[in-house]
């Protein structure tokens, strides 16, 4: 897939105020710093779409881009950073749980994870999370080009052994990536092409 529009279209806190528009949704989360903005901005092409910001929590809002007029990616706040109430039903805010449960257009999200830490328990319990509430998700394994090809080896290992050991079947489809290097672009491209296409024929409402 070659993009070749990539529109901010609008931002909100509140998930029923998203664009009404039914078409194929891909959101992306992740830990605040763990390079969403890079990322997504080394994809669409486009340094300046998605705000870049060394302060993490700097996404607060839903954040909608039209991608090539056919589908939205969805820019979403990081989770494990910002300090939310006891009411919020899990590790992030209640209008991202809303987002996630109730937005219709989402085909699927990709969890963002820093593949230069090893497995971190709130990334685990984030997908933990979107396993049990049947969120078709991936993961994107971010900044490979800051450790050795061995340690993204090992440190994905030690990822699949803890979700295997938190009863998962079998580890979610993941990309490695490096928005300084255009890691993984194409791969990451190549699949929402696919998804969208079997998306387009195989789903009437969009």
């Amino acid at each position: 897939m070659k993009i070749n529009t990539a529109e901010f279209i609008v931002s909100n806190s509140d998930a029923s105020k998203c664009p009404p528009e039914f078409l194929p949704e891909y959101a992306f989360i992740g830990r605040s710093n763990v390079g969403k903005s890079s990322l997504i901005n080394m994809i669409t092409n486009n340094k300046n779409l998605a705000k870049t910001s060394g302060k993490p929590g700097k996404t607060q809002l839903i954040n909608h881009f039209k991608i090539n007029s056919n589908w939205f990616l969805v820019d979403l706040p990081g989770y494990g950073y910002a300090k939310v109430s006891k009411k919020t039903k899990s590790i992030f805010q209640q209008f991202i749980t809303d987002y996630f449960e109730n937005r219709q257009q989402l085909v699927c999200a990709f969890v963002l994870i820093d593949i230069r830490h090893e497995a971190q328990n709130i990334d685990i319990e984030f997908m933990s999370y979107m396993g049990e509430s049947e969120i078709p998700f991936c993961i994107i394994f971010t900044k490979a080009d800051k450790i050795s090809k061995v340690k993204v080896d090992s440190h994905i290992a030690a990822y699949k052994k803890q979700m295997f050991a938190n009863n998962w079947a079998e580890m979610p489809q993941y990309f490695v990536t490096s928005s300084t290097e255009s890691i993984g672009k194409e791969e990451l491209l190549s699949y929402i092409d696919e998804v969208n296409q079997e998306v387009f024929k195989n789903n009437s409402e969009f």
